[in-house]
C-alpha cells in the first residue's frame, strides 16, 4: 500500500516557517516513514507539473506558508487545494499575512519605484524595472505579477487549519503531526474544520508569568530604553507588549527573556481585529487628564502600523491603505 502523500510550499514568506519544520528534530525521520513527500521544494528539486500530473485530492496533507503577494503564490494556492485532502495555513504569513502584509500601506508601483530609483545603495540611472515577460532565443522568460494587495492565503482559497506562529513552535508543529499519524495509524477524528492547531484558546498574557498590578502609564518606550523589572508586566513598564491581543499557546518564550511579544500568533479567539485590541487596551491603561496629554503620550509610540498590524494588516478591518 502506498504512504500517504505530503507536501509544503513556500510563499511570500522569509523562509523561518521551512527551517522550523526541522525543529521536530529525530522526529522528522517519522514523517518520512509516514508520508510520501512529493512537494517539497526548498528541500527537494520538484517541479510544478509534478503537482500537476497528481489526481485531484490526492495530496492528504499541504503544508502552505507564505502570504499570497503575487500571480505564483496565487496559482500554487489554487493548485495545492485542488491536490489536497487537507490544506494548512502554515505560519503567520498564510493566517495573517504576516509582515509581507504591511506593504499594504503602499501599491505594488510605489515598492518598485523605492526599490529600483529611489533606493541610494541601487546604482540604476536609466531607471529600468523588471519586466514580467522576456523573449530570448531559447524561448520566453516571465516573472510573476506583483499585486497591490498582500492576503492571507484563506482570503484566497478555502483552508481546513491553522498553525500560527513566526514561525511556529517545534512542539507545537510535531503535535499536529503527531495528531495525523496517530489518526492515520488507529483511527480516529480530525479536529473540526476551521481549528487553530498548535495554539490555546486565551490570551498570551494568561501564559506569561511577569505579575500584573494594573498600573496606569505615562509613556512608552523602547525596550533597551528601559532597566527593566525582570519579574513585572513589561506593558505596565511602559514597554508596548501585544501580549493582551495574541493568542497564547507558544509559551510566552519571548517575554520570558525581557522581549515583548509582537503579536505573531494572531488574535484570540473571538477578537477580529488585533491591533484594534491593542489600542484598546492601551487606553484603558493610559494615565492622561486631557486630550493633549493622551496625545502626547500616543506620539510615544514608535511606529504604530508596524506595532500593532505587524503581522495582521492584511486580515484586519483595514485590510489596506486606500491607493
Amino acid at each position: 500500500m502506498s504512504k500517504p502523500k505530503f507536501a509544503m510550499y513556500w510563499a511570500a514568506a522569509c523562509g523561518g516557517c521551512e527551517i522550523s519544520v526541522l525543529q521536530i528534530k529525530e522526529k522528522i525521520l517519522e514523517v518520512g516513514e509516514t508520508f510520501d513527500i512529493v512537494f517539497w521544494p526548498v528541500a527537494v528539486d520538484f517541479k510544478y507539473k509534478d503537482v500537476e500530473a497528481l489526481d485531484d485530492g490526492e495530496i492528504l496533507i499541504t503544508l502552505y506558508n507564505g502570504a499570497v503577494r503575487n500571480s505564483e503564490n496565487e496559482k500554487l494556492a489554487h493548485l495545492l487545494r485542488q491536490k489536497s485532502q487537507i490544506l494548512v495555513a502554515f505560519g503567520a504569513c498564510a493566517t495573517q499575512g504576516g509582515i509581507p502584509g504591511l506593504a499594504n500601506v503602499s501599491d505594488a508601483q510605489e515598492i518598485k519605484d523605492l526599490v529600483y530609483t529611489q533606493n541610494p545603495s541601487v546604482d540604476n540611472p536609466d531607471k529600468v524595472y523588471p519586466v514580467e515577460r522576456y523573449e530570448v532565443p531559447e524561448g520566453e522568460l516571465d516573472l510573476p505579477h506583483l499585486y497591490d494587495t498582500v492576503e492571507a492565503l484563506d482570503q484566497v482559497v478555502d483552508v481546513d487549519y491553522y498553525i500560527p506562529g513566526c514561525p511556529p513552535e517545534g512542539p507545537q508543529i510535531w503535535a499536529v503531526l503527531e495528531t495525523i499519524i496517530g489518526i492515520l495509524k488507529d483511527g480516529g477524528d480530525l479536529p473540526p474544520k476551521g481549528t487553530v492547531l498548535g495554539a490555546g484558546t486565551r490570551s498570551c498574557c494568561d501564559e506569561c508569568s511577569r505579575v500584573k498590578e494594573e498600573k496606569k502609564i505615562k509613556g512608552f518606550k523602547k525596550p533597551w530604553e528601559v532597566e527593566w523589572d525582570a519579574e513585572k508586566c513589561l506593558l505596565e513598564q511602559g514597554i508596548i507588549c501585544m501580549g493582551p491581543a495574541t493568542r497564547d499557546g507558544c509559551g510566552g518564550r519571548c517575554t520570558a527573556v525581557g522581549m515583548p511579544c509582537r503579536g505573531c500568533y494572531g488574535p484570540p479567539p473571538g477578537v477580529t481585529d488585533q491591533g484594534a485590541k491593542m489600542l484598546s487596551t492601551l487606553a484603558s491603561i493610559i494615565d492622561a487628564d486631557s486630550p493633549e496629554e493622551i496625545a502626547e503620550i500616543a506620539a510615544t509610540v514608535p511606529d504604530p502600523l508596524g506595532t500593532f498590524y505587524r503581522f495582521g494588516l492584511a486580515k484586519s478591518m483595514l485590510r489596506r491603505a486606500k491607493v
